[in-house]
């Protein structure tokens, strides 16, 4: 409990927007005002190298984690990384975020844990930084902890990649007698899957609903590159104008929690690519249940992106969502266009 009371303390889990500017060079001056805040032993805590395979190394699950955890940082140092993760979220998704670490204070009562458990803890979520900002050469960084993983990369003044970008939610809606019972923070993402689903036609569900038993997590998992076999559901293009609405509101929950900028450079990348490619897929049951057997799922995938929802651990009330990018997660291939570029290898 004591992270997220020194995060109220000092007015943290409250959005302020960061200045008006290019949000590359927010993200980049955010990275520095952090890393000139630690002492040199977190330093090498919190830096790798741009190219270190830890870069690839993440999970949403409780454990261990490299990168310097809240816990090891003072009250200052708080305050920057907390400043940092404003600069690539909107207000919605700085709202989601803080309150998914918060949720780690209810799994322990929850579970019945000790005020001083180290499983559900909300002072484990890290922050790692690969390289260093710069004009010319790639860096990165993430925030990671239980249900949270946000990676953003940026080359030559551009983020130009935000994923993969996971949240998830246990509970997903808090149903224990306390101040936060009733709590549902991915409650927009569960609300438009059953809106869309529930506006198609008998026509349309058979393409939509690929499976009648819900998977019992998302199906990428943690994989470092995201693929599936093939694209499955309804097309955008055969939706109707008001499904395509629907559709779009839904897109735009995933990508909103993203700072304007980055949201938008997404969906101009949908566009190009085509919105009639995007495909809308269900499986599992088609009415919001909880209990055993339960279990819902809901992915919108396309030649770039993929982006899953699963709620169906814990009797579905534990839910699972992820962006990724089917191009270019990490930035992966911010090298061979740094070398290309720079070094004409």
């Amino acid at each position: 409990m004591k992270a997220l009371v020194t995060l109220m303390a000092l007015g943290l889990l409250a959005f302020t927007p960061p200045k008006k500017e290019p949000v590359s060079k927010a993200m980049a001056s955010a990275v520095r005002t952090f890393l000139n805040a630690l002492d040199a032993e977190q330093r090498k805590q919190a830096i790798f190298p741009f190219d270190s395979d830890e870069r690839f190394n993440w999970h949403f699950v409780p454990r261990e984690r490299k990168g310097l955890p809240l816990k090891q940082m003072n009250d200052k140092q708080r305050q920057a990384a907390m400043a940092l993760l404003k600069t690539a979220l909107s207000e919605q998704g700085y709202t989601k975020a803080t309150a998914i670490i918060d949720l780690e204070n209810v799994l322990r009562i929850v579970e019945k844990r000790p005020a001083n458990d180290t499983y559900r803890d909300p002072e484990n979520f890290s922050f790692t930084v690969f390289g260093e900002p710069s004009e010319k050469e790639p860096w990165g960084w993430r925030i990671e902890g239980h249900h949270l993983s946000l990676h953003f990369s940026s080359l030559t003044n551009k983020i130009i990649d935000m994923t993969p970008a996971f949240m998830g939610s246990n509970p997903g809606e808090v149903r224990i007698e306390g101040p936060q019972k009733g709590k549902q923070i991915l409650k927009q993402e569960t609300a438009l899957g059953y809106a869309l689903l529930n506006s198609l036609t008998e026509d349309q569900l058979k393409k939509a609903v690929i499976s009648e038993t819900c998977p019992n997590d998302i199906v990428t998992s943690n994989k470092r590159k995201a693929s599936l076999d093939k694209q499955e559901g309804l097309a955008y293009a055969d939706m109707t104008s008001p499904q395509q609405k629907l559709f779009l509101d839904l897109l735009n929950t995933y990508l909103g929690n993203f700072h304007v900028t980055l949201a938008d450079q997404q969906l101009d990348r949908l566009k190009q690519a085509g919105l009639d490619k995007l495909m809308f897929a269900w499986m599992g049951d088609r009415q919001p249940g909880f209990g055993p057997g339960k279990g819902q799922y809901y992915r919108i995938h396309g030649p770039t992106l993929l982006i899953e929802y699963d709620n169906s651990q814990n009797q579905a009330n534990h839910i699972h969502s992820v962006v990724r990018d089917l191009t270019k997660d990490f930035g992966d291939d911010l090298l061979t266009e740094h070398y290309k570029s720079q070094h004409g290898k």
